[in-house]
């Protein structure tokens, strides 16, 4: 006998159950809970399984829950969050990036709530196959004692962690080097104590030296020209000085880890740090060997595929090691991106990792024109207003517009034909008449709308299409036109203005259908011209293939080719550990089996 649970009560705060019972005769062969967990259903076995899945499990859970039935198996998957308040793995969306594409949808010219519903397939809706799929993508498992003690061997040199203690071992003798820099500079009334704003001073003077500067002689240049009178703060009027001079500068290529080793007064520290140095010089070189066994999506994107040669692996490896150990020591995780945007100008060692992991690239989209002629710097340059002059018109905002007024007239038809069928209805067949009469206004005029907005997509297609064919030589012409005014800071150079031809709108000026017509036709015609232009450019000549360029590599690598991903994919395998850490390892355990 069962009796139903009801709410507690008010005012003593007890449970309460109905006054009636009833018999459940079936309570031997069910669950009185009405529902068991994956887990527990492992060694059950029924006729029909129904398992829920809100998309957050993985595929150890999936695996018995939808096996445990010898007739049926369902899934009833969650296409949307069950509770906006459940707590969810990883951390919320940025609320701006919504912001961004709501505005996106309408910058295209979808009215909100109904086209950006059928584009998007629903708000916050995803397909149920889709969820399944990352379900079975969700490894679960955990590792064995064998594994995990591989996976620390490997890890215990990890670059991460070495940086660590190297940034805390030399974070303060370097500040405190730059510090008696500083003060020996200062003439003599305005020796005093820095306050802790120097503390932006020694990352200018870090990152002036990261570029190849003497920190002695940037200090003393910023203080010799000028007078210190009134300054309430040497450090920051020092900083304010040194900075327009050191952040145009990049960082230059750096020496090997054991190479940066600073001369400490203490021998131990300064062997200890020789210790550390040399174990993340052999870790970046295994990182190397490492990407080439294992061959992960950003290496072959940033590298290409590994060579079989000998000596040409062993420059691939080389240059995969200084991506990799950027990588893993400030924690890059993207699966194809090598090393993702420049870090910012307020962390120097990051940025000269980042730059030292840049110029381990091979060809790339806007090759490094630091080392170029001003001569190829300028002929550069001229090549914008080249590639800007045949660009389609930009038909965003006017593309949009007719969308808009595509779905308004498509409103205006169903709410004329709407009152058209009410008139008929009330017997008024004057007004109905009027009505359909203007339903069918509004029908050609929503006709008129799609035909334009079908010209103007194509216009807007080729657009992007000459974005993505020109973005190479432009963004060359951009790096070209910031490397020259770097190195004439005195010279007056022209701004790198577009060649784009100027074009009014189509929307109609004064109600003149006659000249929105014409410019129509007009991008009709410039859209067949554009394809035939593109059509001849299938093939455009590479810089390998003109000796002029010939130092800028390849444009279109011919090994790039997308590779389809498994849902199931076997685990990543670990670096091989370091000898070091091995013997360590082993003498270890040798010792625990003596005491033993």
């Amino acid at each position: 006998m069962v009796r139903r649970r009801l709410g507690p009560d008010r005012a003593t705060g007890q449970r309460r159950f109905t006054d009636r019972a009833f018999c459940y005769p079936g309570y031997q062969s069910a669950d009185l809970a009405y529902a068991i967990t994956g887990h527990s259903a492992q060694g059950a076995t029924v006729h029909t399984g129904i398992a829920l899945v809100t998309g957050t499990e993985d595929r150890q859970w999936l695996y018995p829950a939808m096996t445990r039935g010898t007739d049926t198996n369902l899934a009833f998957v969650f296409t949307t969050r069950a509770r906006p308040a459940d707590p969810q793995p990883g951390i919320r969306p940025a609320p701006e990036l919504d912001r961004y594409d709501r505005l996106h949808r309408e910058g295209a010219g979808y009215p909100p709530g109904l086209a950006a519903a059928a584009e998007q397939g629903g708000p916050r809706q995803r397909e149920p196959l889709a969820v399944l799929a990352d379900v079975l993508g969700r490894d679960g498992a955990e590792l064995s004692a064998s594994q995990i003690r591989q996976q620390n061997l490997a890890n215990a040199d990890h670059l991460a962690v070495l940086n660590s203690i190297w940034t805390a071992e030399t974070r303060a003798a370097r500040q405190d080097r730059y510090r008696d820099l500083v003060m020996a500079a200062l003439p003599p009334g305005h020796r005093q104590p820095l306050s802790h704003q120097a503390r932006w001073l020694f990352g200018t003077l870090w990152a002036a030296e990261l570029a190849g500067l003497d920190p002695a002689e940037v200090v003393s240049s910023a203080i010799t020209p000028r007078d210190l009178a009134g300054a309430r703060d040497i450090g920051a009027v020092l900083d304010a000085r040194i900075r327009p001079r050191v952040h145009p500068l990049l960082p230059r290529p750096q020496v090997p880890w054991a190479g940066r080793v600073p001369d400490l007064p203490d021998p131990g520290r300064r062997a200890y740090l020789a210790q550390i140095a040399a174990m993340m010089d052999d870790r970046t070189c295994r990182l190397g060997q490492h990407a080439a066994q294992t061959k992960p999506g950003w290496a072959i994107t940033a590298l290409g595929p590994v060579p079989a040669d000998p000596a040409t692996r062993r420059d691939w490896e080389h240059n995969a090691s200084a991506i990799a150990a950027y990588r893993e020591m400030y924690g890059y995780g993207h699966p194809d991106d090598a090393i993702g945007p420049e870090p910012s100008r307020e962390a120097p060692g990051q940025r000269a990792a980042w730059h030292q992991a840049f110029a381990a690239f091979g060809p790339a989209d806007v090759p490094d024109v630091r080392a170029m002629p001003d001569g190829r710097l300028w002929l550069l340059r001229d090549t914008y207003a080249a590639q800007t002059a045949w660009a389609p018109r930009h038909t965003g905002k006017d593309l949009r517009l007719a969308r808009l007024g595509a779905f308004d007239a498509s409103l205006g038809a169903i709410r004329a034909s709407a009152e058209a069928q009410a008139a008929r209805k009330a017997a008024d067949h004057a007004r109905a008449a009027r009505q359909e009469a203007l339903a069918d206004s509004y029908r050609a005029l929503r006709d008129l709308y799609r035909q334009r907005e079908h010209t103007l997509a194509k216009v807007m297609t080729d657009r992007q299409e000459w974005e993505h064919a020109t973005i190479g030589s432009r963004h060359l012409a951009i790096a070209a036109d910031t490397e020259l005014r770097r190195r004439h800071p005195g010279q007056t150079i022209e701004p790198l203005l577009s060649a784009e031809p100027a074009g009014a709108s189509v929307a109609e000026p004064d109600g003149k259908l006659s000249e929105t017509a014409t410019r129509i036709r007009d991008l009709a015609a410039q859209h067949h011209a554009f394809r035939e232009r593109v059509g001849r450019r299938q093939r455009p000549m590479t810089p390998r293939e003109n000796l002029d360029w010939a130092s800028l590599g390849e444009t279109l690598p011919s090994w790039w080719a997308p590779y389809p991903d498994a849902i199931l994919r076997p685990p990543k395998p670990e670096i091989t550990p370091s000898a070091t850490i091995l013997q360590r390892a082993a003498e270890h355990d040798t010792e625990l089996e003596a005491g033993g």
